[in-house]
């Protein structure tokens, strides 16, 4: 089997994902975690966020991976700077796509919907005020909305409900553009479109991670030139929800307990 891609989230979200990355790199293997055990990583501090990702990286590279995408907003701007120190294996993360609705909005107000994690840390600041400047950011933690994603309760009332309490104030302060700051958001969009004005853009950084895999994979020249990908995907909890969102496409899901 050749040397796959290796991706890890703190649940599901991340198959957001590697739903890009397998459109944009169609003869890669890939090897998915999903530490639903440990989630929502939002709600824990810096060092257990590090020593999760630590664990991750740890089964990815023994499975050989060739490089690994954090698929986690609140993994990569936690953890990432120490796997990066840590480990020899290429790192791709994920943040906040603050740069391309900065360039985006009219009104010069964006809101960002994300975890607790990811807006109480420094990489979050420091990616608003490098490409923010002159915008206004309203930052809001999307509290419990993880734990809907991985119970499958994303069409229910009480996820509308949330996410009305969460997106009016930022509609009253005028935004145009909804930024997505956690991987497990995507899956959230068909709801989201019903509740928002159709002007608000909604903006994830899923195509753009993908972009960045297949960048460093050609830099690095570790990209496959094999059309035999097989994609595997390991849940440390009930893996019914992550076949869920898988439903159609032609994956290996499995229960591993790490």
């Amino acid at each position: 089997m050749q040397r796959a891609i290796g991706i890890f989230d703190s649940g599901v979200g991340g198959t957001s994902i590697w739903k890009e990355i397998r459109k944009m790199l169609p003869n890669e293997t890939t090897i998915y975690l999903a530490d639903s055990k440990n989630a929502p990583y939002g709600e824990k501090s810096k060092e257990e966020i590090i020593q999760l990702s630590k664990k991750n990286t740890e089964l990815l590279i023994q499975k050989n991976c060739k490089i690994i995408v954090v698929a986690c907003n609140t993994a990569t701007t936690n953890a990432i700077g120490y796997l990066r120190e840590n480990y020899s294996v290429p790192f791709i993360g994920i943040e906040p796509a603050i740069k391309p609705a900065a360039l985006h909005t009219k009104t010069k107000k964006v809101g960002v919907l994300a975890t607790k994690g990811t807006l109480s840390s420094h990489l979050f600041h420091n990616t608003s005020k490098l490409f923010a400047e002159g915008i206004t950011i309203l930052e809001q933690e999307g509290k419990g909305l993880v734990e809907l994603v991985e119970a499958g309760k994303v069409y229910t009332p009480e996820t509308k409900m949330l996410l009305r309490k969460f997106l009016d104030p930022m509609l009253e302060q005028n935004i145009d553009c909804l930024v997505l700051g956690c991987t497990h958001y995507p899956y959230l969009i068909p709801v989201l479109k019903e509740i928002l004005p159709s002007h608000i853009t909604i903006i994830d950084s899923g195509e753009a991670v993908a972009r960045q895999t297949k960048a460093v994979l050609e830099n690095k020249e570790l990209l496959s030139e094999l059309n035999q990908k097989t994609d595997v995907f390991y849940s440390n909890a009930e893996i019914e929800v992550l076949k869920s969102l898988l439903e159609g496409s032609n994956v290996n899901v499995s229960y591993l307990d790490f």
